[in-house]
């Protein structure tokens, strides 16, 4: 299946921006079972300075903001063959050596609360108990949009019983390190099957399974990913596979807008 994406960040500021940088981590991989394409970013009220891969093999690009800028606009946008794998993704090829990928973050901390969920899961091979893991952390935290903050840890949003994929994808990579699995998050697109237009990216995890390698379990839907998935990044968290992180001074009053579209070209 062949995807067309197109996402589009405006910020508009009451007073002029005199400094900032951000880190875009927009552009999809191509690896495993996906293949770009074509893609580029447009900056408008700024300029890419830099390209880079990361330690997770993320492609991070680095922008600025003109001087006295009131309005930025980043748009990222192209075309992704997808392969239909049934969540598996396959081996590690690194650069991150596997073992990273079971470190604890302060984000995936094991506490009360996830304990009480890893309490549930059964199954009779390690992929059946990742699959019970995913359904009993969705009976545990309701889908809810707009609870959640964006810093929650895994224990937070399962203290608060309802949250958002971000938070899905924490409470799961917390508990399946504790079972002893490597786990990485994912940040990327769905073609969600209802609508075209969506206002935020999608959040999944992954776990690594032996004699499989990484295998995608999307809580938050109750499946893995398949071909309406576009991997875009990677990390031990959010933190680290976030869309966008940055600072700035000045631009006080933010206002921002966020409009995202994925649809089969």
């Amino acid at each position: 299946m062949r995807l067309k994406i197109r996402h589009a960040t405006r910020y508009q500021f009451d007073e002029p921006v005199l400094y900032g940088l951000q880190q875009l981590r927009k552009t999809p991989k191509t690896s495993h079972q996906q293949e770009v394409v074509e893609w580029a970013t447009y900056v408008e009220g700024g300029k890419k300075e830099v390209t880079f891969e990361d330690n997770h093999h993320n492609v991070v690009e680095l922008i600025s903001f003109d001087r006295e800028a009131t309005q930025v606009t980043v748009i990222s946008e192209g075309e992704v063959e997808i392969t239909g794998n049934d969540g598996i993704v396959g081996r590690h090829p690194g650069p991150s050596p596997l073992w990273l990928y079971g470190r604890d973050t302060p984000r995936t901390k094991i506490g009360p609360g996830t304990r009480m969920i890893l309490k549930q899961v059964e199954g009779n091979s390690a992929l059946d108990k990742l699959h019970a893991l995913s359904a009993a952390i969705r009976d545990a935290v309701e889908f809810e949009v707009g609870t959640s903050q964006a810093d929650w840890t895994a224990e937070e949003a399962v203290s608060h019983g309802a949250g958002v994929c971000q938070d899905h994808t924490h409470i799961f990579l917390t508990c399946a390190r504790h079972m002893g699995h490597p786990a990485r998050y994912v940040s990327g697109y769905l073609m969600m099957n209802d609508r075209v237009d969506q206002d935020a990216t999608h959040a999944w995890a992954e776990a690594h399974v032996d004699g499989l390698g990484w295998v995608g379990f999307d809580v938050s839907n109750g499946y893995s990913p398949d071909e309406r998935y576009v991997r875009v990044a990677t990390g031990l968290d959010y933190t680290e596979a976030a869309p966008v992180r940055g600072s700035r001074i000045g631009g006080a009053d933010e206002a921002l807008d966020v409009q995202i579209q994925v649809a089969q070209q």
